[in-house]
């Protein structure tokens, strides 16, 4: 599965998931200053399932009704980055194509992934 990492995902996740081998864009390193319809519209072109920490794209799907492969939002504030990147690279490999056309919410003490048509 390929990921893109919206701008505001800290880079020691991105850099943890690179180096357990996902296939991971860093739209900081290539599309900075994208807004959220661009970045969902790379997401759904490179085939790639959206990390992001950014709320909107909740509205985006749910009020919106925008296509999407996938979006992970993580929702980790009193974590560490390293904290951050071992439970989204936690995620990533134990619910791994459970992950596809779902909106998954990372809390500290929760995993919510809800299928999407």
């Amino acid at each position: 599965m390929k990921f893109l990492a919206d701008e505001g995902v800290d880079e020691p996740i991105v850099d943890l998931l690179r180096s357990t081998g996902f296939d991971i864009h860093y739209v900081l390193e290539t599309n900075r200053g994208a807004d959220d319809d661009k970045v969902l519209q790379i997401a759904n072109e490179e085939s790639r399932v959206l990390l992001t920490q950014d709320k909107d794209f909740g509205e985006m799907v749910y009020r919106l009704q925008k296509t999407h492969l996938g979006i992970i939002l993580i929702r980790l504030k009193e974590q560490t980055a390293a904290e951050k990147a071992e439970l989204v690279n936690y995620v990533l490999v134990e619910y791994g194509d459970k992950l596809k056309k779902a909106f998954t919410v990372i809390q500290p003490t929760s995993i919510r992934i809800r299928k999407q048509d």
